[in-house]
């Protein structure tokens, strides 16, 4: 390797060559570690097999091996292996009386893998919990991942718990699960869920995190709740998902799937949770193994620590460490004091053991370093001159003026520092929280008569700063006089008792009134008499702008809102006068009419919604329902003007399409008018009771309805346009002879229209209602019952409901 290469260094400077270093103790330090994680391999599944022999957890199977070791002389690796080797060995399946038995001396055989990692080893029958367990353990010793232990986990349990597949996930740090291993599922569904977001629903997470087991014994209740992992065949009727114990919070579980439905018994479910936690060895987090190279307990560091302990400022001890030649090539941090803070924000005994070059790498070569080496060869105590120190953190540079003092105890160095810039930087930001908070802080000594002011209340009061801060009792000079009274009495209680103060005031400066707030607490000596105060003051004055414009809007809403409340009561004052809505049906030309008006649930104004039913002079009578565009008065009046001039005109006998059309130009005469309203749509019968013949019109309105039977029908409309809407409209007329028994629907659009539906579908649902409520004996209240079908109704509904009576 280059970095291995003397000749490489040549030339370089100290920096370089103190990284050099750095760079190969790490290398060799991550191959140590890799050695030890090895034999923390060996170490772990001695523990398993321990776990299932004696049923104990995984930290009383190390206590156990542990006390073997020493007993025996032995360390914990020897002790393990050891354990291992003790594991009886099976045959397979059908070889038992042939194979040869195993002799005192032989060593038993451990279960292996082969192709297809199927396991070689025999499956027991359901007989207790223990010969699955005790075969487990066997396989777990040889298990090297978490493919291994899948299969294992489905051979073992395959016969007694029915597993047919496994599935294991781990807890990835940013949430989500990753699978580590599987068994009995194949490739193509394994890659499908290989990773799985850190979704809601998920039963495997929701394990992990509840640290409880999940038993999903019902698919089709459970898909309700729970995202199915491997679902994609609904082969599997039933599922456990349990978590791997751990010292900590779970990150393991472990999911056994079956193809039998049904629920888990109670020894099944015990069987599986054994099974998992004998699983936390193999697929938990190796234990580092005690570092046999660790120096012995040194009572001058643990000395140094104490004493460190109770200092007021930051300090460290370093340890030199030095090359085979007797070189320091860095320093470690052995101990240090509470207040010992890095430019990272590593506090106190954070930093014990870190090494300065990993921490500071730029430091080789400075005046520290060359005085760090002196003082520990003369003992001369280092007193440095302060100096700029860079480092980048999370990707910003960050910069800090240091002095250092250095002194020799023993063969370590005493490290003391002060960090300049703190005052700075915390005098920095408390300018910035005041000027982004627009407040400024003060200060006034009673005894020395002395004031001061941050910079920021001078802007508050807009005041130079040559004229320096004011007194508190110069203070209500500037104060508007309607606040002077409650801002004075605040003040005297300050500055007699030393009751803290809290009050808004108002000042006058060259560009306006200003809202400030002043919060102040006073210092009292022994006697109680208040010796200092300090508080802020703060400028609300774009807060009060706010509230003040907020204020006036709720004002104009509350106009805005009485005016039209007394728009819509004095609106429904005149609809109640102009169109009254009787009580019981009415009898008129030997019909029975049923009349019923709903006003709309929401809004403040009353629509243009009406009817007409009245007998005129020739015995006949005349049925009109109608609906003016808008609402309020204006509504209101448009009907009152529609309604009466359609009675004029009918009473003296005018046919109905000329009154249709001289309706029309009416209109649109009234709309000329800004206040007048523009259209409206309108039915309208005339019924002869000699021959029990409707004559009828329409203009833009929906069509009648007519039950005859048991069967409804709408009417075939004859041409007629909406009123007010163009001078040249037409009106056609048609005529329906009635029967004894007919009813006839004159209603407005409110009873049948739906917000975003097709107003085929409302007339098909007003057809069907009127059927089934007729043939539940409603005839006598259609009308009424029909309106209140319609709850929550966004307009206005008008039904005028004509039934013919039959014949004695």
């Amino acid at each position: 390797m280059e970095g291995d290469a003397a000749p490489a260094g040549e030339g370089a400077g100290p920096e370089v060559l103190a990284l050099a270093k750095v760079v190969a103790r790490l290398r060799s330090e991550v191959a140590d570690l890799e050695g030890a994680a090895a034999s923390t391999a060996v170490v772990e599944r001695a523990k398993g097999v321990l776990m299932a022999q004696s049923g104990v957890s995984a930290d009383t199977a190390r206590d156990m091996l542990l006390g073997r070791a020493g007993a025996g002389g032995r360390t914990l690796l020897e002790e393990s292996w050891l354990t291992l080797g003790q594991i009886p060995s099976r045959p397979p399946p059908g070889t038992a009386s042939a194979a040869p038995s195993a002799g005192a001396g032989s060593a038993p055989a451990a279960p292996a893998f082969g192709s297809g990692r199927r396991l070689v080893g025999g499956r027991a029958g359901p007989a207790a919990l223990r010969p699955p367990l005790a075969r487990l353990a066997d396989g777990l010793a040889v298990a090297h991942d978490g493919d291994d232990v899948a299969e294992l986990l489905r051979t073992v349990l395959g016969t007694g718990a029915g597993v047919d597949a496994v599935m294991i996930y781990a807890l990835a740090p940013a949430g989500n699960l990753e699978l580590i291993g599987h068994a009995g599922i194949d490739d193509v569904l394994a890659a499908q869920w290989r990773h799985v977001p850190p979704l809601s629903g998920v039963a495997a997470h929701e394990a992990l995190t509840g640290r409880r087991a999940l038993w999903l014994e019902d698919p089709a209740q459970d898909a309700r709740h729970y995202l199915l992992i491997g679902d994609a065949t609904d082969r599997w009727h039933s599922r456990a998902w349990v978590p791997v114990p751990a010292d900590g919070a779970p990150d393991k579980a472990i999911g056994f799937l079956r193809t039998r439905p049904g629920p888990f018994p109670a020894d099944v479910r015990a069987l599986l949770r054994r099974a998992a936690r004998l699983c936390a060895g193999p697929l938990g987090t190796p234990e580092r193994p005690p570092d046999a190279a660790a120096e012995p307990a040194d009572v001058d560091v643990a000395a140094a620590q104490r004493m460190l302990d109770a200092l007021a400022g930051p300090a460290i001890l370093l340890t030199p460490l030095r090359s085979e030649a007797g070189e320091v090539e860095d320093y470690r941090i052995d101990a240090a004091a509470p207040e010992s803070v890095d430019v990272a924000g590593r506090r106190g005994k954070e930093l014990v053991g870190r090494r300065v070059l990993e921490t500071y790498p730029t430091v080789v070569g400075t005046a520290l370093w060359d005085g760090y080496l002196e003082t520990l060869t003369t003992g001369t105590a280092y007193e440095g001159e302060p100096f700029i120190y860079e480092e980048v953190v999370a990707g910003v540079p960050q910069q800090s003026v240091y002095s250092v003092r250095a002194s020799r105890l023993g063969n370590r160095l005493v490290v003391s520092w002060i960090r300049h810039d703190t005052s700075e930087r915390e005098a920095r930001r408390l300018a910035d929280m005041q000027r982004l908070g627009n407040l400024g802080w003060a200060g006034w000594n009673l005894a020395t008569d002395t004031v001061t002011w941050s910079d920021q209340v001078y802007a508050i009061f807009d005041r130079d700063p040559r004229h320096g801060p004011m007194a508190l009792e110069d203070l209500p000079r500037h104060v508007l006089p309607d606040d002077l009274p409650k801002l004075g009495t605040a003040l005297r209680q300050l500055l007699s008792k030393g009751e803290p103060v809290d009050q808004p005031f108002r000042i006058a400066t060259a560009d306006g009134v200003r809202h400030l707030r002043i919060v102040a607490e006073a210092q009292t000596d022994v006697d109680g008499t208040p010796v200092e105060v300090h508080g802020f003051f703060q400028d609300l004055s774009a807060q009060r702008g706010v509230e003040l414009a907020l204020r006036e809007s709720e004002r104009a809403v509350l106009l805005q809102r009485g005016m039209l409340q007394a728009e819509r009561a004095l609106a429904a004052s005149l609809q109640d006068t102009l169109l009254p809505i009787p009580d019981q049906s009415l009898e008129l030309a030997g019909l029975c009419i049923d009349v019923a008006y709903v006003p709309a649930d929401r809004g403040v104004n009353v629509g243009g919604d009406w009817y007409s039913a009245i007998e005129l002079p020739d015995g006949s009578a005349l049925f009109v329902v109608g609906d003016v565009a808008g609402h309020g008065l204006a509504a209101v009046g448009t009907m009152a003007q529609l309604r009466f001039t359609t009675k004029g005109m009918t009473v003296t006998g005018s046919p109905l399409p000329d009154v249709l059309r001289r309706l029309n130009t009416l209109l649109l005469h009234t709309a000329t008018d800004p206040s007048g309203t523009a259209t409206a749509t309108m039915v309208m019968g005339r019924y002869q009771p000699w021959d029990r013949r409707l004559t009828w019109v329409r203009a833009g309105h929906l069509p009648p309805l007519l039950v005859r039977g048991d069967r409804a029908t709408f009417l075939e409309q004859p041409p007629g346009n909406l009123l007010g809407a163009t001078f040249e409209a037409s009106y056609g007329q048609a005529v329906l002879e009635l029967m004894p028994g007919d009813r006839l629907l004159f209603y407005t659009d409110g009873l049948v229209e739906e917000p975003g539906e097709d107003i085929g579908v409302g007339l098909d649902r007003l057809a069907a209602s009127t059927l089934r409520l007729l043939r539940a004996g409603h005839g006598e209240t259609l009308a009424r019952t029909l309106a209140a079908l319609c709850p929550g109704n966004r307009d206005d509904i008008c039904v005028l409901d004509i039934h013919v009576p039959d014949d004695p």
